[in-house]
Formats: C-alpha cells, structure tokens, sequence
C-alpha cells in the first residue's frame, strides 16, 4: 500500500458523529486533500468491553473523563450496518479504504467487504490471538506501538513473521489524546527501523503538521492522522483531529519533507555546482619557469576556484614545475599527473 511520497492515512475514527452522511462526506475531504487511504474502526461496543459500572470500567482521566467504557465506545462506534455502504462509497471516489478490526468477528465481516489490507491497533497490539486470525487472510498489515515498550513491539514482530505475514508495517504512536510535541520521541522511528527491517511511519495525535513533517525526516515513510470536518466540533476525537485545510496543510508538508530528503546518494545541484567559482585554488602569482620551484612566493591559495584545489598545496611546495606558468594564471590540475601527486 506505499507509494514513492509518505502513504497518507486518513482516520474517520468517531468523527462521524453517528452520522452516516458526514461519514461519507469525510471520504470526499479525505479524497480531496490527497490522502491515500481512508480507515475505519469495526467494532461494537460488545467486541471492545463489558457492560459494566464498576469503577474498573469508568475512565478516571483525560478528554473522555467520565464516560462507562461501553457508553464510549457504543458512541465511537461505525455501525456495521454502513461498512458497505461506506466502502462502495469509496471505491466510487477511488480512494483506498481500509480498516481496524477489533475482535475476530470484526475480520470476518470485513473479509465479505474485501477489505484490502488491516490496522492493528495500538491497545490491541499484543493481541497475538487476533493477529493470528488477520495472518490467515494473506492481506498487509500495518501495527500501531502506542503505550507498547520496545521488548513487546520485537516481540510482536517476531510472530508477526512467524505467522506468515509478509507485508507488514508499525507505526509509532503517542496514545494520548491529543499528544504534545513533549510527549515524542521521534528517534523512536529510528529506532524501530533499525530493530525490525521493516516499513515504519507515524500515527499521530496531535495538533497540526509539524510532528508528522519531521517524522518523515527520521524514515517514517506512512501518516495516518484523523480527519474531522471541524477541528472544533462535538465529536469524540475532534480535538486532536485535523479538518481539510489543515490535511491540505499536512499533505503539502510531508511531501515537501519527503522531497527535500531528496536522493539516496550524496548530492550536489548543477545550480551550486556553478558556484564553485567562490572556492579557493593554486594560483601562481608570479612567472614560474619549468623547472623552477614551487615555494610561498610564486604561488597562493586564492579564489576562484578554477585552479589546482588546495588540498595540493603543501604537497606543491619544493617540487619543480613541469611546465611554464604565467604569472596570475590557475595551477593547472594536471600537474598532479605530471608530479605523480596523491593526497
């Protein structure tokens, strides 16, 4: 699922607001934007938790302080019954569409949608059970790391393998909702390269661009990031998700990253090339006759640089010339050839 340019996700998540109209106007704006990809969350709240008010169950802290675990997530949910809808919706806008399946319920009812590819994500990554099931249906697999520690995350890699998953991807993640420019370390991505040779890119919870387009500068190479169509409005994940002029904003950034990583090779533009005229060079800055010596007095280090590089000039001094020079004329560089000269 990755092309040349970081792959854009673009995570409806609860940002439907149980609206199966918005949710397919937020395809439109993901299409628009030049997203990727749009995702999806399958589940119901029966797949995620239990029906119960016990202070386990209450969430005690942050943007969704308060709220029963399965009142949560019976709000956040895309009811099942739009999944197709949603999916031809966006097949007829011709942008990919995929999803997070929570249980091994949710994978098979994707499986009938033939749902193109799986995110695993980050509160479920050490589901090995789950991961197992989605490693049957031979599709790429992207896994979120939030929460997760480095041990866990080669530990998951490891059955990821073992499984018999071949196009797989993690995505380093802040689960906090929204995440602060405190809250990352982006060596992470690094890191989790080095460790799993594998494809590595950035779901991201924060405000704005600026995380995603410097993660692109350590090798993520996918952003996913959640699509509103109000970055101020009523849904669940609003105030950490972006609206379509901040995804045109992220778009443009990401791929201005990405281009300015440029090539793979050490690289000089023709343009600088020509510059080359401000560097230093040998130049004589007397008559030097063939045969006559090379000291501090006939010849300098001077700009522009269309002589003999510097890099030669002590190597130079006491040598005879081989051949005539003008006075205020560039050492000319065979004279390294004709003195057998090596730096």
């Amino acid at each position: 699922m990755i092309n040349k340019y970081p792959f854009l996700i673009a995570e409806i998540s609860a940002n439907h607001a149980g609206s199966l109209n918005k949710a397919k106007r937020l395809i439109d704006i993901s299409k628009n934007v030049g997203a990727d990809a749009v995702k999806l969350q399958t589940f119901d709240a029966d797949m995620m938790t239990l029906n119960s008010k016990d202070k386990d169950f209450i969430i005690q802290d942050g943007i969704w302080k308060g709220y029963k675990l399965w009142d949560l997530y019976d709000k956040a949910k895309t009811p099942l019954e739009w999944h197709r809808e949603l999916f031809r919706y966006a097949k007829k806008m011709k942008i990919k569409i995929f999803s997070s399946p929570f249980s091994e319920k949710s994978v098979d009812f994707l499986e009938k949608l033939n749902c193109p590819a799986y995110k695993i994500a980050s509160f479920e990554m050490c589901d090995l059970t789950l991961i197992k099931h989605i490693a049957r249906k031979k599709k790429p697999v992207i896994i979120s790391t939030g929460t997760q520690s480095l041990n866990n995350v080669e530990l998951v890699n490891k059955y990821v393998k073992k499984y018999g998953i071949k196009d797989y991807s993690f995505l380093y993640c802040v689960s906090k909702y929204p995440s602060k420019i405190e809250d990352f370390n982006l060596n992470n991505i690094k890191i989790l390269k080095d460790k799993l040779k594998c494809k590595v890119g950035l779901s991201d919870h924060s405000v704005g661009p600026e995380i995603a387009r410097a993660a692109v500068f350590v090798g993520a190479e996918i952003i996913e990031k959640h699509i509103n169509l109000d970055k101020n409005g009523e849904s669940l994940d609003s105030k950490f998700s972006s609206n379509q002029k901040d995804f045109i904003e992220l778009r443009h950034e990401i791929d201005s990253a990405y281009n300015l990583l440029g090539k793979k090779h050490f690289f000089i533009s023709k343009k600088e090339k020509q510059n080359k005229i401000f560097r230093r060079s040998i130049y004589s800055i007397k008559d030097i006759k063939k045969g006559e010596i090379f000291t501090r007095h006939n010849i300098k280090r001077i700009r522009p640089g269309k002589g003999l590089s510097p890099l030669y000039f002590g190597k130079l001094i006491n040598l005879k010339s081989p051949i005539n020079i003008k006075k205020n004329k560039p050492i000319p560089s065979k004279i390294t050839k004709l003195l057998k000269l090596k730096i």
